[in-house]
C-alpha cells in the first residue's frame, strides 16, 4: 500500500491483479453486461488511485474498493436508467474443462439455472448476497461497503437466502412446466 500511495505501477499491478476479478464477479452481477462490467471496473480502479492518500486504514482496501465499485455501479444505473441489457451468457470459449462433457453440460445448466434465480432477487439482496458468498465479505464489511446498517445486512442477507430457496424450489418442481427435466 505504501508503494502504490507513491505511485509505484508495480504495487498498483500487484493490487490491481489481487482484486480485479472478485471486482468484475460483483459488478457483472449488479449492471448484468461484460461490457458495462469492464468499463465499471475500470473507473474504479481510476478512482481507487485519485482517491487512495484518503484511506485511512489500509487493511480495509478491499471493502473500500467495492465501496468505490458500488458508487460506479449506482451512478451507471442512474445514467442508464431507460436502458435494459439481458444477461451476457459465457461463451464455450470462455471455459477450459477437462471434465466429462455431459457433466459439463449438466453444470452448465445448473449454473445458469443458478444466476438466473439470482437475477431474480431484489437488487440490495442480491448484492448482500454475492459481496457474502461470491467475494467473501464478512457481516460487518458489507455494511460498511453499501453504506447500511450491520442489522439491515443481516436482514437482507438472511431474505435473500430465504428467497433464492423459494425460487429454487419453485422452479425445480415436478410438473413446473419452467422447471428442469432433470
Amino acid at each position: 500500500m505504501k508503494a502504490a500511495r507513491k505511485g509505484d505501477p508495480d504495487a498498483w499491478d500487484t493490487l490491481f491483479r489481487r482484486h480485479q476479478a472478485p471486482l468484475y464477479v460483483f459488478v457483472m452481477e449488479m449492471v448484468r453486461n461484460r461490457a458495462t462490467a469492464l468499463d465499471v471496473v475500470q473507473e474504479t480502479f481510476i478512482a481507487a488511485t485519485r482517491h487512495l492518500r484518503g484511506l485511512r486504514d489500509d487493511g480495509k482496501f478491499a471493502s473500500w474498493l467495492f465501496s468505490i465499485a458500488r458508487q460506479k455501479t449506482i451512478q451507471h444505473w442512474r445514467k442508464n436508467r431507460h436502458e435494459t441489457v439481458p444477461l451476457e451468457e459465457s461463451t464455450e470459449a470462455d471455459r477450459v474443462t477437462d471434465e466429462d462433457p455431459s457433466q459439463h453440460a449438466v453444470r452448465e445448466e445448473d449454473e445458469a439455472g443458478f444466476i438466473a434465480a439470482i437475477g431474480r432477487l431484489s437488487e440490495p439482496q442480491r448484492e448482500v448476497l454475492v459481496l457474502h458468498y461470491l467475494d467473501e465479505f464478512v457481516v460487518e464489511e458489507i455494511a460498511v461497503i453499501t453504506d447500511t446498517p450491520v442489522g439491515t445486512v443481516k436482514s437482507r442477507l438472511h431474505h435473500a437466502r430465504r428467497s433464492l430457496k423459494q425460487i429454487l424450489r419453485y422452479e425445480n418442481a415436478p410438473g413446473n412446466p419452467l422447471g428442469t427435466t432433470r
